[in-house]
């Protein structure tokens, strides 16, 4: 397995559960792409049904419980209101996809879009005057770095070798294997041998050493979605789905109990190795979307932290990057009589990693006779998830009994990541002492001890800006004390 962001991950823990000897290389840390750069939302695509991609949209919105069943701490569900904008989308149309979207995935605990008076409903309130209604639909948000980093756990728990920080630099089928040359972070060259690969780079798929033999002629187009994040616009925990007179779509969600998150953009990323951020024209254009609506204008100044991933697009030949399929392809190429095969990931999103890791495992089950069983992943939580018939309020009601001295933010933040892997690394600690040094804002030792330990990870950075989010809060003398900490550990 090549590749460590969701689909990587997604295909590393289905394999390993089928009984496949798994090792997934990645060439930084887990999530460091992609998988990280995503608008945290966990739906069907509602502006996917205006290009017509009703199979995309139906496997989305079919995947929407399943995932929110199997992750239930770094999943839940969430309301979105959607304003009417005179002069864009006319009401019958809102009303007709929204209409599609309750019906078209199998949606049962979900509740139902509503329509809504934006005059008297509390989502109206921080609005300009004169959206007077809307509709108010669901989806769902997902912390999807550490949903990344749940399926390599699982994968690793079910046998997987999982290897961060080693860079596949060169590929070639001898003797009815791959060879596959590799380089660590360190500059250690490393070999290894396998029966098949699967290519799950993501914006590298068509540049990976040694496998082009399988991908000649395929295109991919690479387009760049730019996010910011400011402080909290709004008190209530509704998002908001806001359309643009470009025909363009923004989100605004409630973010890390004291942010909005807004975004994103689709721009055209000229090359995989061009710098990933986002541009300046791109913060300037999400916030002058976010003042169109807001009765408190954003500035670029607000912005607290913008971040871009580059999203990897079957090139369908769309005029607008925003109008580009959002589905996926699986190319196996099966390399003759006596070679090792090879499977290549092109495309896809967040929401449809699960079916489509299912997917490509049965594709290679008939080459692999060592692959048992078929899709076993739709009904078994990821680490920490095993408590969806509790529910999440009742998990962080546990939480805050048996550790009394954790401030309510802290309960907040540790349930929603950890689940019940927080009673692991918590142990039997009855104050914050128990817990080793506080880097501040609830991080301690311990955290730290286990995400290093349990969850790869190596440098301030893993920590604060996948694993959780507390660069937000981190100052720079805290961020030092962490960085020190970690020298002197190694």
């Amino acid at each position: 397995m090549i590749g460590g962001g969701v689909n990587g991950c997604g295909i590393a823990r289905d394999a390993a559960g089928r009984g496949a000897k798994v090792l997934l290389l990645e060439q930084g840390d887990l999530a460091q792409g992609t998988s990280s750069a995503s608008t945290k939302l966990i739906h069907g695509g509602l502006r996917y049904l205006e290009h017509r991609e009703f199979g995309l949209v139906r496997e989305a919105l079919a995947e929407r419980e399943r995932l929110w069943r199997i992750a239930p701490h770094i999943i839940h569900p969430m309301r979105f209101v959607l304003p009417w904008t005179p002069g864009l989308r006319p009401r019958w149309l809102l009303r007709l996809g929204l209409f599609v979207y309750d019906h078209l995935g199998g949606r049962r605990a979900l509740p139902a879009t509503q329509s809504i008076d934006l005059r008297r409903h509390v989502a109206g309130e921080p609005l300009k005057p004169g959206f007077s209604s809307g509709y108010c639909y669901s989806d769902g948000w997902v912390d999807d770095a550490r949903l990344v980093l749940l399926n390599a756990r699982d994968a690793a728990d079910r046998g997987a070798s999982v290897r961060t920080w080693t860079q596949v630099v060169g590929l070639k089928r001898e003797e009815g294997l791959w060879a596959i040359d590799a380089r660590t972070a360190d500059g250690v060259a490393l070999t290894f041998h396998a029966r098949a690969i699967v290519n799950a780079t993501g914006p590298s798929v068509l540049a990976l050493p040694g496998a082009e033999e399988g991908l000649a002629g395929r295109r991919m187009r690479l387009v760049r979605g730019s996010h910011i994040v400011v402080p909290r616009l709004f008190d209530h925990n509704f998002a908001y789905f806001f359309q643009l007179p470009d025909r363009r779509i923004f989100f605004a969600i409630p973010y890390e109990r004291d942010f909005t998150l807004i975004g994103t953009t689709d721009q055209d990323h000229d090359s995989e190795n061009d710098r990933i951020a986002a541009s300046a024209q791109e913060v300037a254009y999400l916030c002058d979307a976010a003042s169109r609506y807001f009765a408190r204008p954003v500035t670029p100044g607000e912005v607290v932290w913008s971040y871009a991933g580059v999203r990897p697009l079957i090139d369908d030949g769309s005029d607008r990057p925003e109008a580009a399929t959002r589905g996926y392809q699986l190319e196996l190429d099966e390399g003759g009589e006596g070679k090792a095969p090879a499977l290549h990931v092109l495309g896809g999103k967040i929401t449809t990693y699960r079916h489509l890791a299912a997917e490509a495992v049965e594709r290679l089950q008939p080459l692999l006779p060592m692959l048992r069983g078929g899709d076993w992943t739709a009904d078994a939580p990821l680490p920490g998830g095993d408590f969806a018939m509790m529910g999440l309020p009742a998990l962080l009601d546990r939480l805050a009994q048996d550790y009394p001295f954790l401030d309510a933010a802290s309960v907040d933040r540790i349930g929603r990541a950890y689940g019940t892997d927080a009673w692991t690394w918590l142990g039997r600690a009855r104050e914050w002492t128990d817990l080793g040094v506080a880097f501040g804002v609830g991080f301690t030792e311990a955290e730290a001890v286990w995400q290093i330990e349990r969850e790869w990870a190596r440098t301030t950075e893993d920590m604060l800006w996948r694993r959780t989010k507390l660069g937000l809060c981190f100052t720079p003398d805290q961020v030092a004390g962490l960085e020190r900490w970690i020298r002197e550990r190694r």
